[in-house]
């Protein structure tokens, strides 16, 4: 009786993942992302992802995307092939199960994030105008490397400088300094967050003032720490002493900037949120603006903040604070988790208590990912610079 159970069972499971692949629209297309040439992965107009492998060896190979694992089909041919349930549209890091093995999708552009270098893919967004590349001015991302004293190391910078930035040697640029989120780089915003883009897009619009931004890697250890990092805030990250003493004056000498701080802005996504939360309420002297993607800096999300404890009591003078600020953004998709939903939420209480000023935006229908972080970009670099 128990066999029979398990056969029926399995046959229901059998059925209805035959129903869902039978009501799947076969309108895929290749993803912008892909490698050249590459058919796959694809997208369909529901963001359901469809990917295929040649295996012929191999026992189980699944898609893991979405923290969900979706088991492929494998044909006479030893191809496996399988979708996704409809993703949020956007960006999306992805790996292939190959026997229990993760690895990236030969068929895909690779994107460093969580941790190693791994295959992602665009779901086609209602709003993806904003970092599309179109037919106006566009600026330069260009690599920088130096020598930090202080980690003793080789680093690495991209730097945008606007439209028209060669050409015009008279004219000095406000910058803005950008950083990524855990377990990634200094790649990421101009790759995966389409930095570049948004704003020449805006500055074409004359939404936004052209500015320099910079975009460097969180990750900065003392010579004897180890290179691992498990806690962001944790003593032997020294990346504030890399930006205030390194990296400012740096870009300061090499670049047409106006080098004080009204026209200096800091940024950055989850990890980078609390990072340079901590550079700019550390170094008011420094920075004018402040904009915090999906964070805003480590503490339980459901202790309410005291103010005359909280980053040394940084924020325990509100009018202080409002002086010193001109433009002091948060930002959340409306699909964020907790802690990142409980704990800015705490902060924007603790903000209004003390009678601060800021602006919020919501991304409408995402989590806790690239796409929640252009519109923030988007949103943010309209307002900073203004006259």
């Amino acid at each position: 009786m128990h066999k029979k159970i398990i056969i029926a069972l399995c046959g229901v499971v059998y059925f209805i993942s035959f129903v869902i692949q039978a009501q799947v629209v076969e309108d895929f297309k290749p993803s912008t992302v892909n490698q050249l040439g590459k058919l796959y992965p694809q997208v369909n107009s529901e963001g359901i992802v469809r990917v295929r492998i040649d295996a012929p060896h191999a026992h189980k190979v699944q898609l893991d995307i979405g923290g969900i694992k979706y088991d492929l089909r494998k044909d006479s041919n030893g191809t496996w092939i399988g979708e996704s349930a409809p993703q949020d549209e956007g960006f999306h890091y992805y790996q292939l199960n190959i026997d229990g093995a993760s690895v990236p999708d030969p068929g895909t552009i690779y994107f460093y994030g969580a941790g190693r270098w791994g295959s992602g893919i665009e779901i086609p967004a209602h709003d993806q105008e904003i970092y599309a590349l179109k037919d106006v001015p566009h600026g330069m991302v260009s690599e920088v490397m130096y020598f930090s004293k202080i980690t003793q190391a080789w680093r690495r910078c991209y730097v945008y400088t606007p439209p028209g930035y060669e050409e015009n040697q008279n004219i000095r640029y406000p910058v803005l300094y950008l950083q990524h989120g855990s377990f990634e780089d200094e790649s990421g915003w101009s790759r995966q967050g389409k930095a570049n883009l948004i704003l020449d897009n805006l500055i074409a619009e004359n939404k936004a003032v052209p500015m320099i931004i910079v975009m460097d890697n969180g990750y900065a250890f003392k010579p004897q720490e180890p290179q691992v990092v498990t806690n962001p805030t944790r003593p032997a990250m020294v990346f504030e002493d890399v930006m205030i003493q390194e990296i400012i004056p740096m870009i300061d000498k090499r670049f047409r900037t106006i080098a004080d701080r009204e026209h200096r802005a800091i940024a950055g996504l989850s990890m980078g949120a609390n990072q340079t939360m901590r550079i700019i309420m550390n170094n008011l002297n420094v920075f004018s603006a402040y904009g915090g993607f999906s964070g805003t800096s480590n503490y339980p999300s459901s202790d309410e903040i005291d103010p005359a404890t909280f980053l040394d009591g940084k924020f325990s003078s509100g009018k202080e604070v409002n002086q010193k600020i001109k433009v002091f953004f948060l930002s959340l998709g409306t699909k964020e988790p907790n802690p990142f939903l409980g704990s800015v939420g705490a902060f924007r209480k603790m903000l209004e208590k003390q009678g601060i000023k800021y602006t919020f935006y919501e991304s409408p229908g995402t989590a806790h990912e690239w796409q929640t972080w252009r519109r923030s970009l988007y949103q943010f670099a309209q307002l900073i610079f203004k006259k």
